[in-house]
């Protein structure tokens, strides 16, 4: 059992009333999209998450399932600027950075803005465009910034980038290659609701759209102090040691012929902070670290041939490397020679296990 770490740190000269408000504003954005995506509460958190951690997510799932509008009403209740791109063959990379054109009346070449200039963009079926237009969102992503004809051009803040597409088909698709695979922050999987979940899907959407109902909770300056707040949360040294030991595991699996680079490492750092403070904690725990783990890692591996011969799976080999790694915590363990007893241990560790927060889970 582990003990919830202890030695919380609160995030400097911010009184816990500042705490009350943001703690209410994410739980008001998830409330908002449960509105219209039911059932899949792990998902939209993930989501909002990834959105507080300054990353980019990939949607892979089946078409029908709600993808483009889990992504329209997270737009929605953030009260954010909100452009959809739809991937095809024919959609060039200037579609999506922008391009100068000239004006014969002024004589001189003018900048037109492409969709990424834009809070929130939705790459639908980004598998379908071609690679040179998906390269194009690299540097977007990456840097929020867009170079055209030499000139960079800054992306409004916040910038975040939500691309769906679908794993089961294959006429007429580009598979995103591991460099752009990386850039993402996290890759989720929305799934086939329940017979009582899709009963309550149709019957919301009998008379008139849920979406038209979702109100902005927040706008784009308090995104950005969510953001702040989510990257001061407390980040104990052993919590590092932990994010290190899981990724460098990758590195070395047998199974794996392709492990998670020094990205991912970050990327899982900055994803726990935001998830500390979705649960309500100004400080990192080590199930922190693994509740966004497979989402955060699973995209980023490749399997050799073999482990695909056996069907294994990225998600259970990360699954495997959880169980494996020794997990860090505060105090001393029930079997050292020390004062505290096994009992006392066993509580601690139960307190742990049932964290503020967990029911978002």
């Amino acid at each position: 059992m582990i003990e919830t770490m202890q030695q919380k740190t609160q995030i400097p000269d911010a009184p816990q009333t500042v705490f009350r408000d943001i703690y209410a504003m994410t739980d008001a954005l998830v409330a908002e999209v449960e509105k219209v995506v039911i059932g899949k509460t792990h998902e939209i958190v993930m989501l909002v998450t990834a959105l507080l951690a300054g990353g980019h997510v990939l949607i892979e799932d089946v078409p029908g399932v709600g993808k483009t509008t889990l992504a329209a009403a997270l737009a929605a209740a953030c009260g954010l600027k909100f452009k959809r791109a739809q991937f095809t063959p024919d959609v060039m990379a200037s579609d999506i950075t922008g391009f100068h054109i000239y004006n014969r009346q002024t004589e001189s070449f003018e900048f037109r803005e492409g969709l990424v200039m834009t809070n929130i963009l939705l790459a639908d079926e980004i598998n379908r465009a071609s690679p040179k237009t998906q390269s194009s969102l690299l540097e977007s992503m990456e840097e929020a910034n867009v170079t055209v004809d030499g000139t960079t051009f800054h992306i409004p803040e916040p910038f975040f980038v939500i691309a769906t597409e679908n794993p089961t088909g294959f006429v007429g698709t580009y598979p995103l290659p591991e460099a752009q695979l990386d850039r993402f922050t996290v890759k989720i999987s929305i799934g086939y609701p329940t017979a009582e979940e899709e009963i309550n899907i149709i019957r919301t959407r009998k008379h008139e759209n849920p979406i038209d109902h979702v109100k902005a909770v927040t706008d784009a300056e308090k995104i950005i102090q969510l953001k702040n707040a989510a990257a001061d949360v407390y980040v104990d040294d052993a919590i590092y040691d932990y994010i290190v030991r899981l990724i460098g595991a990758t590195r070395r699996h047998s199974a794996l012929a392709l492990g998670a680079s020094p990205r991912a490492s970050l990327a899982l750092s900055k994803m726990a902070q935001a998830y500390a403070l979705m649960h309500k904690r100004d400080y990192v725990i080590p199930e922190d670290v693994s509740a966004i783990f497979v989402n955060t890692v699973a995209h980023r591996i490749m399997l050799r041939q073999e482990a695909k011969l056996q069907r294994m799976t990225p998600e259970v080999i990360l699954r495997e490397i959880l169980r494996a790694a020794e997990v860090p915590f505060i105090g001393t363990r029930a079997s050292d020679a020390s004062p505290v007893s096994a009992e006392t241990q066993k509580e601690r560790g139960a307190d742990a296990d049932s964290g503020e927060g967990k029911d978002r889970t």
